[in-house]
Parts: C-alpha cells; sequence; structure tokens
C-alpha cells in the first residue's frame, strides 16, 4: 500500500487534512471517498483499508472541518460547507470518472445544472480549482461516497448537488430522517458524560469502547482531551433540529446501499422507507449488520466488508 498524507484548503480557508491510499499491486479499478461521524476523525477506517487495497481499491479518508487533525473550530459548520468540502476533496485529488455513468437509468441521466425549486437548499456547484492534485500514476475511476451518520448525511447531500461526480453511495446508519428538536441536548449530554481529562489513551478506550478514539485525542497540561470542541459539535447538527431533507434523498440518482446496525440508532422503518424516497429507476439495496450498534465499521469492520464488497462486485458485473 502506497499512502500519501497531506492537507487541502477549501475556499473559506479551513485546512482538511487526508490520507490518499493507493493499492500497490494494481492500478485502481474504483476510488472510495471515506467520510467520518460527529466527533469521529478519518483514523476510524482504518480497520477497513486493507481489504479494500486488497481488491484494487483506491481509499480516500480525510478529518472533517472541526474534528481531527483539520481545522476545529470553523466560523461555518453547516450541512453546505461539510458538502464544498468533500468537493473540494474530489476536485482536488482528481478523484472519479465523470466521463461514462452506464448505471443510470436513460430518464435519469439530468444535467448536473438542472433547474432547483425556490426552496431548494443544496450548495451551488464548486468551481474546478486551476489545479488537479491528481498523481500521474493514478487514472480516474468511478467514485464510490461511503459515510457513517453525519459523514452518510454528507455523502447523499453532495450526490444530489453534484450528480455527475458520484457513481455510488453506501450509507452507514445515514438518511435523510426527520427534524430532531431534541438532538442538541441528546449530544451535548453524551459529550458531558464524557470523564475527560483522560489520565492515558488506554482510558480512553476503555471508556468509549473502541481504541479508534484513542487515537483523536490531544494531551494537554491536565491530561488527554477528546479533539471534539463542544460547541463545534453542536453547531455541526443545529440544522438537522428543524430542516427535512426528503428532497436532497430524492435527487440522487446513482445506486446506493443502506446499510443499518442491528443495534444501531438508525429506526428500521427509516431505512425501509429510502428506497421508495429517490427517483423511479435509482437502485437502493438494504442491509443490517448482526452484532454492530450505531458504530458498525468500529463494531464489525469484517461483516460490513463483507456488504460492501457484494454491493460494489455488483456495481462492476452490472458495468462490464
Amino acid at each position: 500500500m502506497h499512502a500519501t498524507t497531506g492537507s487541502l484548503t477549501t475556499p473559506d480557508g479551513i485546512r482538511l487534512a487526508y490520507r490518499d491510499h493507493v493499492p500497490e499491486q494494481k492500478s485502481a479499478d474504483r476510488t472510495l471517498l471515506l467520510l467520518h461521524g460527529l466527533a469521529g476523525h478519518m483514523g476510524e477506517w482504518d480497520e477497513l483499508l486493507p481489504p479494500l487495497l486488497a481488491e484494487g481499491h483506491r481509499v480516500v479518508t480525510y478529518d472533517a472541518r472541526g474534528h481531527g487533525a483539520s481545522t476545529g473550530r470553523p466560523a461555518d459548520m453547516s450541512r453546505a460547507a461539510c458538502v464544498r468540502d468533500a468537493v473540494t476533496v474530489i476536485r482536488e485529488l482528481g478523484l472519479g470518472d465523470d466521463r461514462d455513468r452506464p448505471h443510470l437509468p436513460p430518464h435519469a441521466r439530468w444535467p448536473s445544472q438542472a433547474p432547483r425549486p425556490l426552496h431548494d437548499r443544496r450548495p451551488p456547484q464548486t468551481p474546478r480549482p486551476p489545479h488537479d492534485r491528481q498523481s500521474p500514476q493514478v487514472h480516474r475511476t468511478p467514485l464510490t461516497l461511503v459515510g457513517q451518520s453525519l459523514g452518510g448525511h454528507t455523502a447523499f447531500l453532495a450526490a444530489a448537488a453534484h450528480r455527475d461526480l458520484i457513481h455510488s453511495l453506501i450509507l452507514i446508519e445515514a438518511g435523510p430522517g426527520a427534524p430532531d428538536p431534541a438532538l442538541p441536548a441528546n449530544i451535548a449530554a453524551w459529550m458531558d458524560s464524557w470523564p475527560t481529562p483522560f489520565d492515558s489513551p488506554s482510558r480512553a478506550t476503555d471508556f468509549f469502547g473502541h481504541a479508534s478514539w484513542s487515537r483523536n485525542l490531544e494531551r494537554r497540561a491536565d491530561g488527554w482531551h477528546p479533539r471534539a470542541d463542544r460547541a463545534t459539535m453542536l453547531a455541526a447538527i443545529e440544522e438537522l433540529t428543524e430542516a427535512s431533507y426528503d428532497s436532497e434523498w430524492a435527487a440522487t440518482i446513482c445506486p446506493a446501499l443502506v446499510v443499518r446496525g442491528a443495534r444501531g440508532t438508525m429506526p428500521a422503518a427509516d431505512a425501509a422507507r429510502m428506497p421508495a424516497g429517490r427517483a423511479p429507476g435509482a437502485r437502493t439495496d438494504l442491509a443490517v449488520i448482526e452484532g454492530a450498534g450505531h458504530d458498525v465499521h468500529l463494531d464489525q469492520p469484517h461483516r460490513l466488508h463483507a456488504a460492501m464488497a457484494g454491493f460494489l462486485n455488483s456495481l462492476s458485473v452490472a458495468s462490464s
């Protein structure tokens, strides 16, 4: 595996830390851009990297704004800003291939700048930067966005606004859902329950239940603190308290896999409704991962990978 670590700067001056993993043995046949959830970081995907790279995929991860090694306290934590960040990563690293979209039904091959209703909140397309940072050794391949929780929410909003860029979606414990006025209070209570500072990373692992969380700490004079600012996290989910995103989900036309943890927080009824909420002909597969809670990628990475591989392989067969 060859991995490049770097950072990009968004149009509004936010630094985004990223890692670009390229398989050693052969040219990538698909690119996966992985988006973590609220209060997370790109290292959460580490257990999925080896099998994905072994299958020949190029895999890119990044820390969302306000998270991990990216800018910690941005003024703008809106959903639109997070979509622009994802598109910045796609454009700057030369991800995806918009030359051929054989998976789209004929009636669904809409132009990326299709007219939008007045109430549509989707952000405008981000102009392509003048310099493409894509390595000349890596050819463009179909792009799949994989997102967990809030990262999955960002992923389908990006797919709705930029249909020419994204070939397929894998959403993990994520969907349009319904406005949740209680969400900020629940997130605040969750963060306030953290016994910070931790006296060691291992204590954080014990508390959170996953070693991944111990890799997202910073050491201060009084001990180890998660790199997640409370006010910033609450700002990140503020719009979810009152906005509905059914119209954005309906605007996505690429194949999608919706994954729910059997013990997760995504209601089974919400997942079951998602196929009917899209344009006719848009493929939506559903999967449930046994033994997994909300953090499916951490609880059951091998089972999640099996579901992802089955979906991605079916896309390859359909396009051949």
